[in-house]
């Protein structure tokens, strides 16, 4: 909880749990990991619940926040995290019922100057993540961290067959295929800003923030990146290029989940075996 910026959130829950909550509306919490494979911990001043421990920056949600919005505001608030200098990769969802707690996890990918920004936080420091549990844990951290520690550095990378995707539904979208395209890559954007939930692609967590590779291809060569979606054109054979970067991912960063969408039986026995996962446009199109 944060005392210096109240919102309508704050607040005590009497738990169905048989324990009190703080966060009227639920609360969040930010696991920062940087590039060399640290977390950032808050160790919580004394008077605060559970003082004494180290934690994740966090606090109540207000009625009008989602639970990223609320994990970003406070890391900014409690530990000086910019927020334009953090990427969301997913969320794990705790859910009591009257009461919630959604822990998101994300990573530095720019400047990131930590800090005791508030009374609340004794000190806040980047603890590499195999001594993170040498500490000691709010209870709840404690509990949490395994699942945690276990997707800690992994991502999610959606390699998009535009023209198969496109081309699984009969809307007409041969009669402007650069403008299919376009609109694929709008609703691929707008999915990747609200998240996909893990469940959908099989996947641990509750909700993921995918990056994007859109391989476009002929007519639709001309279409533009997006918020979150990079366009990859390809000059003649879309399927090489979305071989290629399948192999690409693996390769750069193997522990991240990387996913073709497609329904191309030949290009899904490619992919398979580079590492990549495959899933049909059926998987996908319901999210858009």
């Amino acid at each position: 909880m944060t005392l210096l910026h109240r919102t309508d959130g704050d607040g005590w829950v009497d738990c169905a749990c048989g324990r009190r909550h703080w966060g009227r509306f639920g609360a969040a919490g930010l696991m920062l990991v940087d590039e060399h494979g640290r977390v950032l911990l808050q160790h919580r001043a004394a008077w605060s619940h559970e003082g004494g421990t180290w934690a994740l920056p966090g606090g109540a949600r207000s009625s009008e926040e989602t639970a990223l919005q609320t994990a970003l505001r406070e890391a900014f608030e409690e530990a000086a995290v910019d927020p334009e200098a953090v990427t969301p990769s997913h969320a794990w969802f705790e859910d009591h019922g009257s009461w919630s707690y959604t822990t998101v996890v994300a990573h530095a990918t720019g400047e990131v100057h930590p800090s005791a920004a508030d009374r609340e936080s004794v000190e806040v420091r980047w603890v590499d993540l195999d001594a993170v549990a040498d500490r000691p844990l709010h209870p709840a951290f404690t509990v949490a961290w395994p699942a945690l520690r276990a997707e800690a550095v992994r991502r999610l990378v959606l390699v998009v067959d535009a023209a198969n995707v496109v081309g699984s539904r009969p809307d007409g979208w041969w009669r402007d295929r650069a403008g299919a395209a376009a609109r694929l890559r709008d609703s691929l954007s707008a999915m990747a800003t609200k998240g996909v939930p893990a469940r959908v692609l099989e996947l641990p967590a509750d909700t993921w923030w995918p990056d994007i590779r859109l391989v476009v291809e002929g007519q639709a060569r001309g279409v533009e990146p997006a918020p979150a979606v990079t366009v990859l054109r390809a000059s003649r054979d879309g399927d090489a290029v979305i071989a290629v970067e399948a192999s690409r991912a693996v390769d750069e960063r193997p522990d991240d989940h990387v996913v073709v969408v497609t329904a191309d039986r030949e290009l899904r026995s490619r992919v398979e075996a580079v590492g990549a996962r495959v899933v049909g446009p059926g998987v996908v199109l319901p999210l858009l």
